[in-house]
């Protein structure tokens, strides 16, 4: 049996080398893969816009400690920006094609594309649009072309803005799982679903007044773009008058009908490229991972830092789909020590979430603040702990559709008692003292226990309205009195005195610059994630090559089912309490 036992020990042994072994050499393929990849831009060039690819603002640093090496995202927003940016003083290219794009950006990401494409059109060079199909989102962004085209049996998505929230208070009293809520706020309506069995008046009222301003901003917007009055693009989605690409031609909305081959032949005929040769193009992906290998050229010593704080506030170490204490915390410490750092711009991109977390984001915010300045600028949202860690910045910028405020907690805790007594389970406590277990997933939930939890709401509350307070130089009657877990665009905000002024990361950018009085400045992004030999693991086997619980589950209930149960599972997972959007928002 001893020597059964070593034989197994060594073959254990073996397999641990080797898969070390492999997996290292993955990883040193793939520093030096990144590092040698070369793209290469031909002259007389047309950059294809493809946003399929890019969802958050930063595409962040990876720090595979275990195997001592970096990898950089370059699929961000931020790249994007960085790319069109540098492609306005390259001769190289001529031009940008949005052909049939689709994306899951937010209305300020595309925003910001839409500006930045319209400082490229005015270096002369041409931006020109094609789509089979515009969904509303997309027609947004493609309206800022020079020319729109829309194939002649395609569709246009114009119709004004709706969003939609699953109420399930029924499926709760149906299966026997009910949340137990404590909350302060009477716009916290993250927890209005379990709650009952229809919206609020005072959730319909916010809701209504986010998404009116939100369209404001669209058809300005547009508006602008198209040289179509905003009362008449109003009037051409509430009439659907841009349902088909004869009427949208009509409406003003798109400048020809046209097929897809038609369409490369006027950008051939814009290049000057003569019979059947193809016209030169590359992804904007592409340009930008080209852009980063080889650098903008910027040379300056003096910096400015962006450290990124995007997704959903938990707490850990952080990566570029959420946000933790870990890696927000150690970008602010370096670049308040880093003396080539003069300012820091913290991109707040967040519903919000642990309100343990969001203090301590707070905290190193307040220290940062001792040593140099700390600008703040919102993305799509900023709401709840979002709103937190940004409300002390020196300054705060918001562009005007952004989702801020939220400023509220809540607390639950999931009840299956109702469930099990229908399959004939019963919990029985034995305890010390008189709060020993005061808390059972399978027991009404104790008074006491509900006491206290509330108690620690409204101590955290008060906190965040004093914190707010402060940041913004008001009195706590004043934050209590648009708090409550209310939701405000960023224009809004602005008139509320949650924010300073509106603009985008650009503008955050250069307020910091001027604050500490340089003009030349390189601009770093943060932060870099630390990560381990289980994610490198995932990063290879999990997404290409197996399925996720997520894609079963989904393909044997449906994807609406899903939805439902997640949204009813979702805060049951929840730790501690939450400073959180009060919905989750799709807006369409």
């Amino acid at each position: 049996m001893k020597f059964l036992r070593n034989v197994l020990a060594t073959i254990v042994g073996l397999f641990i080398f080797f898969g070390v072994l492999f997996f290292g050499m993955l990883a040193v393929g793939a520093a030096m893969g990144s590092s040698s990849d070369k793209v290469v831009v031909k002259d007389n060039s047309v950059i294809n816009l493809d946003l399929s690819g890019v969802k958050y603002d930063y595409a962040g640093k990876f720090n595979y400690k275990d195997f001592g090496f970096v990898d950089a995202g370059k699929d961000g927003v931020a790249d994007i920006l960085a790319a069109i940016e540098y492609a306005k003083t390259d001769d190289r290219i001529k031009g940008i094609s949005i052909l049939n794009d689709e994306s899951s950006l937010g209305v300020v990401q595309k925003r910001e594309i839409r500006k930045k494409l319209e400082e490229f059109k005015k270096t002369g060079k041409f931006v020109l649009a094609y789509a089979n199909t515009y969904s509303q989102g997309e027609y947004y962004l493609n309206s800022v072309a020079d020319t729109v085209y829309v194939n002649p049996v395609g569709t246009i998505d114009f119709k004004g803005l709706s969003t939609e929230i699953l109420y399930l208070k029924g499926l709760q009293d149906k299966t026997g799982v009910q949340m137990e809520v404590m909350r302060h706020g009477k716009y916290k309506s993250a927890v209005e679903p379990y709650l009952q069995d229809k919206m609020s008046d005072a959730n319909r009222e916010q809701i209504t007044v986010f998404l009116n301003s939100i369209w404001e901003t669209i058809v300005e917007d547009i508006s602008k773009s198209r040289k179509v009055p905003v009362e008449k693009l109003n009037e051409i989605a509430n009439n659907l008058e841009a349902r088909t690409p004869s009427r949208a031609l009509k409406a003003g909305l798109v400048d020809k009908v046209a097929y897809e081959d038609e369409y490369h032949a006027a950008i051939k005929k814009a290049l000057k490229v003569e019979g059947d040769l193809d016209y030169n193009t590359i992804d904007i992906l592409d340009y930008a991972k080209d852009l980063i290998v080889k650098g903008d050229g910027n040379t300056a010593e003096d910096q400015i830092a962006v450290i990124y704080a995007q997704g959903q506030i938990l707490s850990g170490e952080g990566s570029v789909s959420y946000i933790g204490e870990g890696s927000i915390n150690r970008a602010l410490k370096e670049a308040r020590k880093d003396d080539k750092i003069k300012a820091v711009v913290l991109r707040v991109n967040s519903p919000g979430g642990s309100a343990l977390t969001s203090e301590l984001i707070w905290r190193e915010i307040e220290l940062t603040k001792k040593v140099k300045p700390v600008i703040v600028s919102m993305g799509d949202l900023a709401a709840s702990g979002g709103y937190y860690i940004s409300c002390n910045a020196d300054r705060i910028f918001a562009d005007p559709s952004t989702i801020t405020g939220s400023i509220g907690v809540f607390g639950m805790v999931p009840n299956m008692k109702t469930l099990a007594n229908k399959y004939g389970v019963n919990a029985e406590q034995v305890k010390t003292h008189d709060n020993a277990a005061n808390y059972s997933l399978f027991r009404e939930v104790d008074p006491g226990f509900k006491m206290v939890v509330t108690e620690g709401i409204e101590d955290i509350y008060t906190t965040f309205v004093k914190r707010v307070a402060d940041g913004r130089k008001l009195t706590v009657e004043q934050v209590d009195e648009i708090a409550q877990g209310r939701v405000w665009t960023g224009k809004d905000a602005l008139k509320n005195k949650l924010v300073d002024e509106l603009g985008g990361l650009d503008k955050a950018i250069a307020y910091a610059a001027k604050k500490v009085e340089i003009d030349s400045y390189k601009v770093v992004n943060f932060p870099e994630y630390k990560m381990k030999f289980e994610d490198l693991l995932r990063s290879y086997l999990g997404s290409s090559m197996i399925k996720t619980e997520e894609q079963l589950i989904k393909e044997k209930i449906g994807e609406a089912n899903y939805e439902m149960l997640e949204r009813l599972n979702y805060f049951s997972n929840l730790k501690g309490v939450q400073a959180i959007m009060p919905f989750e928002l799709k807006i369409e």
